[in-house]
């Protein structure tokens, strides 16, 4: 026998299938472009936001992540089960698609029929189990929302009428497929290449011929319907992340990851600056609301929400979204609250893990920029604090700029003031300058050095505050300000090369200051040395260490730069022991986004609960690469009460202390 079947078997073939099938579906398609078209006239609301540029990249990223659902099968099975089921649906779709090109198309038009003989077979089998796949992992998904749900997972109208109409297509397909079957193939060889179809032929066999026909036909079109209402619904629901996610991986930000858009503080048109309202965002701030999946992965990431503070990145961006549809008007930062928009440690991790794509940091950091530039407002009088401080002296520490250079002076470090022949400059931030603990990091960061035959310049009291925590704090001013002071200083010696110890002045050098004209290389110390170790300039000996390590955020998420601290670690004898949140899922120690100026008043302290994640390992030492989560786990092991057990040290003193003479 053929292998093959006749397509619109008893439905027919004639004008009056095929003139009501594509009316409808033309219908459908009508309703879906003008519901979404209503959608972009909201969108333009924001602010014009270039996004794309480098279309053949942004291209590639988007197909690569939806074909291979790289984003969502990142959280274990239930994004595994949902990239099961979209590989499965996308399979039944091609198979219709196929469909309805041979039995409308080639074999009208020209006589010719491909779904025959073994592609036929592989045809059949194929959409069988991907009609049996998509079942079963709607099931798994059906079962985890509304009989075991995750706390923090929101269930809505929409969700059941997902659930159902995907459900009611997918059972409706296999009753039309076993109907047919039950008549035209049971019995044949043909029939073992269906085998759910088969299964449901068995099971219908007995209603009779006339009864199988009434039900194929009347399921057929119901079916169709079941269809069309599936397309009409994708933009009026959550369906319509399957368009709009898709489209944000066309629109993502190509980087440099994390970097803010610069204020033109200069503009004498501006009546605001930062964001109030929506007009004061951009369309993609908008856009993201409508990608949102609600599946709250950023929420189970952020530090804030997990310790007790108000925010949460999911909720903040409907919050947006659902003022952009119904009250485009409202003040937003009264709408979303300011604790809310102060607790944000700017850490990433909601964007790091968002299956959709959006951009939580920014939104946060336009928020806070209308509170500080046009309402004086800060979190709390000791960040107001910090802000005088550093305009009047250009640190947060509050410390006369003349000292700045004082830790260095028994050291023989070059001050370019002084001696401008150097190798590299060492930008050696505010707390590798003022504060005690972060001194002795810094001593031992130059020793380093000199034991690798560099000749490490510093900037001394010339130099400022880099001013990020100034800018992620919202104070765009001052940021400015320090930044261009700074730049001119660089530019001046002509520094060729620059090094950092702190991951937020490495991240501002090497990204925010670009568009202020500094074009000199940067790079972080646990980067340059273990070049330094590798070209065996710095020779250090390995001595037993028994430690774990946090990625801070900047220098990890923000940067990936998650092996050269680990290969460090290794070269000292350092036996790792990994925190159950590390590398991209590394927990924040609430020092970022200008935190590190304000008190944290607003439930549990992020600081203690990860000096407890380390604990948990049972190791000696707490390592880490970052100044802000030095000082962050110094008063964490104090206020978890393990001093005796747990000690925060930096990467760069273990590795002073094994210098190999």
């Amino acid at each position: 026998m053929e292998f093959t079947r006749e397509i619109y078997w008893n439905v027919g073939h004639g004008v009056w299938t095929l003139l009501p099938m594509y009316l409808l579906t033309l219908g459908a398609f009508f309703v879906l472009i003008k519901l979404f078209l209503q959608r972009i006239a909201v969108y333009k609301q924001g602010l014009p936001l270039e996004r794309t540029d480098r279309t053949a990249d942004r291209i590639q990223g988007m197909i690569t992540k939806i074909l291979f659902q790289q984003k969502v099968i990142r959280v274990r099975w239930p994004g595994l089960l949902h990239g099961m089921f979209f590989w499965g649906f996308g399979l039944l779709f091609i198979g219709t698609c196929l469909i309805v090109v041979q039995a409308d198309f080639t074999d009208l038009l020209f006589d010719v029929k491909f779904l025959t003989g073994t592609f036929y077979k592989l045809f059949s089998i194929v959409l069988d189990l991907a009609g049996l796949v998509c079942i079963v992992m709607l099931a798994g998904l059906l079962v985890r929302r509304y009989f075991f749900p995750p706390e923090g997972l929101e269930t809505k109208k929409d969700d059941a009428v997902m659930h159902g109409l995907l459900l009611a297509i997918l059972l409706t397909g296999f009753v039309i497929e076993g109907a047919r079957m039950a008549v035209t193939e049971m019995g044949t060889p043909l029939a073992s290449w269906s085998p759910v179809g088969l299964g449901v032929a068995s099971l219908l066999s007995g209603l009779g011929e006339p009864t199988l026909l009434l039900l194929h036909k009347g399921t057929w079109w119901f079916h169709l319907l079941l269809v069309m209402a599936f397309f009409i619904l994708i933009p009026s629901t959550k369906f319509r992340h399957i368009i709009t996610t898709s489209a944000n991986y066309f629109f993502e930000d190509l980087g440099p990851k994390g970097k803010l858009v610069n204020l033109d503080l200069e503009d004498e048109d501006a009546e605001t600056f930062g964001a109030t309202n929506l007009k004061e965002l951009t369309w993609k701030d908008i856009f993201d609301s409508d990608a949102c999946t609600l599946c709250k992965r950023c929420q189970d990431r952020c530090p804030a929400y997990n310790t007790g503070k108000p925010l949460s990145p999911m909720k903040l961006v409907n919050q947006i979204g659902d003022a952009a549809f119904n009250d485009p008007d409202v003040n937003l930062i009264e709408l979303i609250g300011k604790d809310v928009l102060w607790a944000c440690t700017t850490c990433r991790a909601c964007q790091e893990i968002c299956p959709a794509s959006i951009e939580h940091i920014s939104k946060i950091v336009d928020l806070r920029r209308s509170m500080v530039l046009m309402e004086g407002e800060f979190p709390g009088d000791e960040v107001m604090t910090a802000m005088e401080a550093t305009e009047v002296n250009g640190n947060p520490l509050g410390i006369g700029y003349a000292e700045r250079g004082e830790w260095a002076e028994e050291l023989g470090v070059h001050v370019l003031a002084e001696d401008k022949e150097i190798d590299v400059l060492y930008f050696v931030g505010c707390y590798g300058s003022f504060d005690k603990r972060n001194i002795a990091v810094a001593k031992s960061f130059v020793k380093l050095c000199q034991a690798a035959g560099v000749r490490l310049g510093i900037l001394g009291k010339e130099e400022k505050c880099c001013g990020e925590p100034m800018r992620k704090m919202g104070n765009e001013y001052l940021y400015q300000t320090l930044a261009m002071e700074n730049i001119e200083l660089i530019n001046f010696y002509d520094i060729k090369k620059i090094v950092t110890t702190c991951p937020h002045c490495y991240n501002t050098l090497e990204k925010d200051y670009r568009d202020l004209g500094l074009e000199v290389e940067v790079v972080t110390y646990t980067v340059f040395l273990e070049e330094l170790i590798q070209s065996g300039r710095l020779k250090i000996h390995s001595e037993n260490l028994s430690c774990t390590y946090h990625d801070s955020c900047y220098l990890g998420r923000h940067n990936d730069i998650y092996d050269a601290p680990r290969s460090l670690i290794r070269a000292a004898g350092g036996s790792l022991v990994e925190m159950k949140k590390n590398r991209a899922e590394a927990f924040c120690c609430s020092a970022g986004g200008g935190r590190i100026m304000a008190e944290e008043n607003i439930g549990e302290r992020i600081n203690i609960k990860r000096v407890n994640m380390a604990m948990e390992t049972g190791a000696e030492i707490l390592l880490s690469n970052c100044p802000f989560c030095l000082t962050m786990f110094e008063d964490g092991v104090k206020g978890a009460e393990v001093e005796e057990q747990l000690t925060p040290r930096d990467i760069a003193e273990i590795l002073a202390e094994r210098i190999q003479a």
